[in-house]
């Protein structure tokens, strides 16, 4: 005999049988009989009994009594911590989680919450020592999440669901704002998981991957749309899907930031086609890059062009781009010249530094050759910079071909970025850079949500979690951007300043309110820096 739980997700109830093996004669083979012996109560996990189909029928003819509004009555006395999750529960409501969670999310959006909640303050430990983290602390759901509940959390949340919240999520946005776009890699231990594949690790792990894409308001500082991408797709064949994304989901007036991982001409033209705004930056390596740098190569180290706060010479050029879209529809091809600003900077630091960096290699490969070491992996570069003459009597001779190392050096110390909406050149380059707060978030996501090593076994929880992982993110970018606001970071991290409220305890008896232990004056400090008003 053995105990089976099993999950409505209509109703939400983990309902438990008792099942019992026999052997079936006829059909030679092993059978199970089950037997409705309760449902499992979601705040103690205990089984509450059932009376059968009695009860199910005394409950139709009874009529249901309407929850009365207002906060839910204390029916137990305890002293737990709530200073941390406090501070989560306003985030939340200041940023209007809570209710898009509420909304999307009928029957688990507290258990959301409090796996978002203890994936953030307790960030090294595995989501099977939720119970004692729940024990200590008030949190939303208020009750245990044993790993198999979770796992059925994770399994029960669907495409639709998440795309309703990212909806609810980019209207709260600023509209006319610039979104950052770029994905991560993250390793799995999975053999089982499709999307699992090996690919280019961002981080040099030789484990297999799935790549995650992330979609931040620059603005608001704050994640509001990801997506979940097979291992071993690059970055530049993941801009199609993501425009049919934003078509599917209503996005409009989309601004997007990219860094030159996207580039390809085929993303230029599907990104004029939707009629997106965008900056991306453009390696100088192509060639009507290097034609529009060549028009300012002698100009654009003025005095004029010199940005000081930057360190950077900067000008915009006005140029075409050559607009093409194929329509199979009608079988032919649309050419035509649209508009373009390149925007070019020299950074003559980072030109001495690449002009060192390149004439040591040469030095180095010029010995090689005269010592007789080839290298075959440095065979490419033999050939392109040096004149190499063998004669009897005075032996090798290795020369360096000086047409194609000025070539070379030509460009060191410039970069470029690409726009199709006008501005200056150092307004892009302010835009760009602010998408570094992607990479931040790529660590929290990584580190602070142990999203490091992937150990799921299934699709669905593996989706679930992601999911999950992505809430929490939203309130550890928001704590983090008040925090570099504020200069918070000076005296704390993420992680001592959680701690430093956690102290704070609050006190719960039936037939009275909740009471609050004493808030410390560094305490209140913090809750004022990140726009919270403390807990009384």
């Amino acid at each position: 005999m053995a105990i089976i739980n099993q999950f409505d997700k209509r109703s939400g109830i983990t309902y438990v049988y008792e099942s019992t093996s026999y052997w079936d004669k006829e059909k030679q083979q092993p059978r199970a009989k089950r037997k409705l012996i309760g449902k499992r109560d979601p705040a103690t996990g205990e089984i509450i009994p059932t009376d059968g189909r009695g009860k199910k029928r005394k409950e139709q003819l009874e009529p249901l009594q309407p929850a009365k509004p207002g906060p839910v009555p204390i029916d137990r006395t305890s002293r737990r911590f709530y200073g941390a999750t406090y501070l989560l529960d306003e985030i939340g409501n200041t940023l209007g989680l809570s209710q898009d969670l509420k909304q999307c999310f009928p029957t688990i959006h507290k258990q959301i919450q409090s796996i978002a909640y203890y994936l953030i303050l307790e960030s090294d430990s595995p989501l099977f020592r939720f119970e004692r983290w729940s024990s200590l602390h008030k949190h939303p759901y208020g009750g245990n999440i044993p790993s198999q509940r979770s796992s059925e959390i994770f399994s029960s949340i669907s495409e639709e669901m998440k795309s309703s919240f990212f909806k609810l999520q980019e209207k709260r946005r600023h509209e006319d704002e610039y979104w950052a776009y770029d994905t991560t890699s993250v390793s799995s231990y999975s053999q089982t998981l499709c999307q699992v594949q090996y690919g280019k690790n961002k981080e040099h792990d030789r484990l297999p991957q799935i790549n995650l894409a992330l979609v931040f308001g620059q603005k608001s500082g704050l994640p509001f749309y990801y997506r979940k991408l097979a291992g071993n797709i690059p970055d530049v064949s993941t801009l199609k899907n993501l425009l049919a994304d934003f078509e599917a989901l209503g996005f409009e007036k989309v601004k997007l930031i990219m860094d030159r991982g996207f580039y390809s001409e085929a993303n230029i033209n599907g990104l004029f086609k939707e009629r997106l705004k965008f900056i991306v930056a453009v390696q100088t390596g192509i060639s009507f890059v290097r034609r529009e740098i060549d028009k300012v190569y002698d100009t654009i180290r003025s005095y004029d062009n010199l940005d000081e706060q930057h360190g950077l010479y900067s000008t915009t050029v006005l140029t075409e781009w050559d607009y093409r879209q194929e329509r199979p529809y009608k079988k032919d091809v649309i050419a035509e010249k649209r508009r373009i600003y390149l925007h070019v900077y020299f950074n003559i630091d980072k030109y001495a530094d690449d002009e060192t960096s390149f004439d040591r290699k040469l030095l180095s490969m010029r010995k090689e050759l005269q010592d007789g070491k080839h290298t075959p992996e440095h065979e490419s570069f033999y050939k392109k910079y040096f004149e190499i003459k063998e004669t009897p009597v005075r032996g090798m001779q290795v020369t360096v071909k000086e047409d194609a190392v000025r070539k070379s050096k030509r460009y060191y110390g410039y970069f470029t970025l690409m726009s199709n909406e006008k501005m200056d050149a150092m307004t892009a380059l302010q835009l760009y850079r602010n998408k570094d707060l992607i990479e931040k978030a790529f660590g929290n996501i990584k580190d602070r949500l142990n999203l490091r090593r992937l150990l799921v076994s299934s699709e669905r929880s593996l989706d679930g979690k992601l999911f999950v992982s992505f809430v929490a993110l939203i309130y550890v970018s928001y704590i983090k951007n008040h925090m570099q606001e504020t200069g918070l970071f000076k005296d704390y991290t993420v992680q001592s300043l959680l701690d430093k409220l956690d102290l704070i305890e609050c006190f719960e008896n039936p037939g009275h309110a909740l009471r609050v232990g004493e808030v410390l004056s560094k305490q209140k400090q913090i809750y004022e820096a990140l726009a919270i008003t403390p807990p009384a």
